[in-house]
C-alpha cells in the first residue's frame, strides 16, 4: 500500500508542545504511525478529535478549558479514512465526543465518526464543527467566520459536557 498522498495547507501553525513541557509533539522521537490517533492530551470527561490546521486552535481551547478545570483529551487524527479501534473504545465511553475540522460538516470527518460510534456501539454526547457557510478571504479570516476559532470550540465543549 504505502503513502498515497500527504495534505497539507501552506499557513504556518505553532508548534504542539508535549503536555507540561517545552518539548515538541512532533519533535525528534516522533514517529508516524499510519492509523493510529494521537493522543496529544489525555481527559477523562471528554475528547477534542481534529487534524491539520485546527489541531493548534483545538489544543489552544483545550488547555484553556483545563486551565477552568474540565478534563478534556485532544487527539490528532492524522489517518481520516482508517478507524483506530483502541483509542475509539477509549473516548467512545467518554461522556463526549467533538470533532472540529476545516473541512464541510455534510462531508467531513465529523460525519463519519459519528456513523463509527454508532456502529461499535458507543453513545457519548456528539458534535462536529467545520465549515457550513460560504465565504471569502484566507484561512484566518474563514476560521472565525466558520466558527473553528478556540473560543468557539470552548462553547461547543461546554455545551456538551453539561
Amino acid at each position: 500500500m504505502g503513502l498515497r498522498f500527504v495534505f497539507s495547507t501552506r499557513s504556518k501553525v505553532p508548534n504542539i508542545l508535549k503536555e507540561g513541557s517545552q518539548d515538541h509533539y512532533f519533535g525528534g522521537d516522533y514517529e508516524f504511525q499510519p492509523g493510529k490517533d494521537e493522543f496529544i492530551r489525555r481527559g477523562k470527561l471528554g475528547t477534542v478529535i481534529c487534524f491539520g490546521e485546527i489541531v493548534h486552535r483545538a489544543l489552544d481551547a483545550v488547555d484553556r478549558l483545563r486551565e477552568e478545570g474540565f478534563d478534556v483529551g485532544l487527539v490528532n487524527k492524522s489517518t481520516l479514512n482508517v478507524i483506530d479501534e483502541e483509542a475509539m473504545a477509549e473516548y467512545g465511553k467518554q461522556k463526549f465526543v467533538l470533532v472540529v475540522e476545516s473541512l464541510n460538516q455534510k462531508t467531513g470527518l465529523g460525519s463519519k465518526m459519528g456513523t463509527w460510534l454508532l456502529e461499535r456501539g458507543l453513545t457519548p454526547r456528539y458534535g462536529y464543527l467545520g465549515t457550513n457557510k460560504e465565504g471569502c478571504g484566507g484561512l484566518s479570516a474563514q476560521i472565525f467566520h466558520q466558527g473553528l476559532d478556540p473560543a468557539s470550540i470552548i462553547r461547543k465543549v461546554k455545551v456538551l459536557a453539561a
